[in-house]
């Protein structure tokens, strides 16, 4: 039987390593593909209203999307970790409105965690969460649905003042107990400082290599969006154009008549068959 992975094994990695792994998917199918590929945590994340529904960002995204989403995910997932977004909105209009849709998140999306934006404005929320019996990851530095107050997609920490607030942001969400951060564009000579600053992981997304773990948009890594691709992503394949390729051939084949040919055809018997052309 496949062992489920748990915030004890992830909080754990932060010492006996290896890096921790962390991918997005949004959808049945990515999803098992995803855990069966050993990720140890499986992000919901809110880019799916940029990647999956073609929202111009991610604040457009509601409760509802993303409680639909997880149920898909937590269907397939097996061994990986699954962590909900909370939506912008659904967390940072009142302490009782983040408990109440982490716990939807939670219930009904079926998720094991999940993952809120902010820092020390933020802890006092996401402790009431941890207090309601939901885990929490925290995320700072570059916060996608407030980034047009950070004035816009741009990397955070690099004036001293920025980088010591980053580490007080850090240190501040600890003590709230979230389980892991996921640290977005900062300097990496600062994430180190952040991970060295704290007991708990942290999970660079543009963040260096010396973070205790990496995550990416699943549809970036694999060259599924090409809307914009950022600075941080490596992309391990192209599969867009090999699809753009098959689709393209499809059409052609069904446009000519080559498909679809007779091995793609079911038969009857003959008696039966000559019994329907009688009537005819």
């Amino acid at each position: 039987m496949t062992q489920k992975t748990t915030i004890v094994d992830i909080k754990a990695r932060k010492k006996t390593g290896p890096p921790i792994t962390m991918l997005t998917a949004y959808d049945y199918p990515w999803a098992l593909l995803v855990d069966r590929g050993g990720i140890d945590i499986i992000l919901v994340g809110d880019s799916l209203g940029m990647v999956v529904l073609g929202y111009p960002d991610t604040v457009s995204v509601t409760m509802d999307e993303m409680i639909h989403h997880l149920k898909a995910v937590s269907r397939a997932t097996e061994r990986a970790l699954v962590v909900g977004d909370m939506p912008f909105g659904s967390y940072n209009v009142s302490v009782e409105k983040a408990v109440e849709n982490a716990n939807r998140m939670m219930k009904e999306g079926r998720a094991d965690a999940v993952k809120l934006e902010g820092g020390k404005t933020m802890a006092p929320v996401a402790a009431a969460v941890v207090r309601s019996g939901t885990p929490v990851q925290g995320h700072i530095g570059l916060t996608p649905q407030t980034a047009s107050a950070l004035g816009g997609f741009k990397v955070q920490g690099k004036s001293a003042a920025a980088a010591r607030a980053l580490i007080d942001d850090a240190r501040a969400l600890e003590a709230a107990g979230c389980f892991s951060l996921v640290l977005e564009a900062i300097p990496a000579p600062i994430a180190r400082m952040v991970t060295e600053a704290v007991e708990i992981p942290t999970i660079g997304i543009g963040a260096g290599i010396q973070c205790d773990g990496q995550v990416l948009v699943t549809h970036d890594m694999v060259g599924l969006f090409d809307r914009f691709t950022p600075k941080f992503v490596k992309q391990y394949a192209n599969i867009s154009e090999a699809i753009a390729s098959a689709i393209a051939v499809y059409a052609d084949d069904v446009r000519t008549g080559r498909f679809p040919g007779e091995e793609h055809s079911f038969t009857m018997k003959t008696d039966e068959l000559e019994k329907v052309e009688e009537d005819q």
